[in-house]
């Protein structure tokens, strides 16, 4: 049977992922085609601080976050003070951490989706008086909605999985910040938590491999979809 403290969360863990991938992926579409498309000095540069979560130990994009967006940090000082905002140590803080961790995955996947796109279809678009909205939403998007989804499931997944940052950032609060990963941690340092360790094991395992099955399903019918006659 599972625990009322293993159900919170497995909950927690879905609402935390769910909230980081909404809030950053109309983020990541903008930042992939930025990358994919424009040219300006300082690319490279801009490149390198979107996948700098990819390298760096999770444990220092948390400290980072808690420097930037901590009561007593310049972001999350001035978030305090005027809206009464404070995102270390609660569910909202796990959100930007998994997300901060996440987001490169979903700008690769999505910047590869566009640089796939034939260019021919949207410059025909253009001469017969689309705007580049309308290129966007009626050629551009349809295209590359299989790297965007396959972006966001990944996205999810790995949020699902994300240790370091959240426990550096919002740390380890039952009901609060307490996600799966944090909750098997828990569990490994409670004697007797094996068996409790061994199940949130294997429906993190379940849970990642379930939602890269589904983003594969989904991508091959979007696929279908886009590609018949």
């Amino acid at each position: 049977m599972w625990s009322g403290a293993e159900q919170e969360a497995l909950w927690l863990s879905l609402i935390v992922a769910t909230r980081s991938v909404a809030f950053s992926l109309p983020l990541a579409v903008a930042v992939a085609w930025v990358l994919a498309r424009a040219r300006f000095p300082g690319k490279g540069l801009l490149d390198g601080l979107v996948h700098l979560p990819l390298v760096l130990p999770p444990v220092v994009v948390g400290y980072l976050l808690l420097l930037g967006f901590g009561t007593r940090g310049p972001i999350g000082h001035v978030l305090y003070q005027t809206f009464g905002v404070r995102l270390a140590f609660t569910s909202w803080g796990a959100s930007l951490a998994t997300a901060v961790m996440s987001f490169p995955l979903m700008v690769r996947a999505i910047r590869l989706a566009l640089e796939t796109v034939d260019r021919g279809l949207e410059d025909a678009a253009r001469t017969l008086g689309a705007g580049a909205l309308d290129r966007f939403v009626s050629i551009t998007f349809p295209l590359i909605l299989p790297g965007v989804l396959a972006g966001a499931v990944v996205a999810f997944a790995a949020s699902l999985g994300e240790f370091g940052a959240v426990i550096t950032f919002a740390s380890n609060i039952p009901g609060e910040t307490q996600t799966l990963p944090l909750a098997i941690y828990q569990a490994i340092q409670t004697p007797e938590g094996d068996a409790t360790a061994a199940r949130l094991a294997i429906l993190s395992i379940v849970l990642a491999f379930s939602g890269l099955l589904l983003s594969e399903l989904l991508a091959r019918r979007i696929r279908a979809m886009t590609t018949a006659p």
